[in-house]
């Protein structure tokens, strides 16, 4: 019998909803999502958070064995209360994530206790990476997104780290000098700082299209990005030791060698051999990360 597992993925546009199988393939028929934002309201996502959940499940195969939810939302996250306080959705900053979702499903499927799991995002990306993606078998990894923000998760002997209340792997709120990771590498920070520099450009496209193009700034910009995250991975090496880091993340794709810089500069960085050692890899999963490992929260009982 089919084991499947519904999985979620809330972030700051929208909230996304699908049916995982066993093997981690994302269920095409059952896939959705509704916009969410900086302006949605507890009412207005407990409504989007039951359209997904009721239109995925409505899609369960015959026959197939239902094992539960798993979550992935923007955070920070109160693991302990099944709530979330996301920073860029101020409104919805304690809502029971955890509880409107098994509302839902309990609506859809009429089981009385069903299984619902709740972690980051970037826990989530990282669970899936460990399992299917670019840290397949790797002892102890590290995922990474750098976008319009930046956040990732760790795993370690095949178990998602999520410390004391779920929250560990938000990378980019350590800080490189003054400033944090975010507010130096991610996509409309460097876009920023590029225009201070006289650059005439307004988004990340324009940035990798100009640096494509020889512009310097553009270039500039993108390799201070690059070494500040591989600075703050070569820390988070030291500290875990870790076989591979997986990036992902839109703002990864500006040039065709971002990745292999943030490898570079964790190198430069790293003080240790271990941590020198430590593999730095784009992600195999692309966009759908963060879902695969929502799933895998109750296929693989993390």
């Amino acid at each position: 019998m089919t084991r499947i597992a519904l999985a979620i993925d809330l972030g700051g546009t929208k909230i996304d909803a699908a049916l995982i199988d066993a093997d981690g393939r994302v269920l095409a028929e059952g896939r959705n999502r509704r916009p969410t934002g900086p302006e949605i309201t507890p009412d207005g996502l407990h409504r989007a958070v039951t359209e997904v959940v009721s239109h995925a499940l409505a899609h369960l195969p015959d026959g197939a064995r239902f094992v539960g939810a798993g979550i992935g939302s923007a955070g920070p996250i109160d693991l302990q209360a099944g709530a979330i306080h996301p920073v860029n959705m101020p409104s919805v900053r304690g809502f029971a994530l955890l509880e409107a979702v098994r509302d839902a499903v309990i609506a859809s499927t009429g089981e009385f206790d069903p299984v619902v799991r709740l972690r980051h995002d970037g826990g989530c990306l990282a669970l899936a990476e460990s399992w299917l993606g670019a840290a397949a078998g790797a002892r102890a990894s590290l995922s990474l997104v750098v976008s319009t923000g930046v956040g990732g998760g760790v795993v370690l002997g095949g178990i998602p780290v999520g410390g004391a209340s779920g929250n560990a792997g938000h990378l980019g709120q350590m800080h490189v000098g003054e400033l944090t990771v975010e507010e130096i590498a991610a996509g409309p920070a460097s876009v920023r700082w590029a225009q201070l520099q006289g650059w005439q450009g307004e988004t990340g496209e324009d940035l990798a299209t100009a640096a494509a193009a020889g512009d310097r700034v553009a270039r500039a910009a993108i390799e201070r990005s690059a070494k500040t995250v591989g600075q703050a991975l070569a820390d988070a090496s030291s500290l875990l030791d870790l076989e591979v880091i997986a990036i992902s993340g839109g703002f990864s794709n500006v040039a065709d060698d971002y990745v292999d810089l943030v490898g570079a500069a964790l190198r430069e960085w790293a003080g240790l051999p271990y941590a020198q050692r430590t593999r730095v890899v784009r992600s195999a999963l692309g966009g759908d990360g963060p879902i695969i490992g929502a799933g895998a929260l109750v296929l693989r009982d993390a």
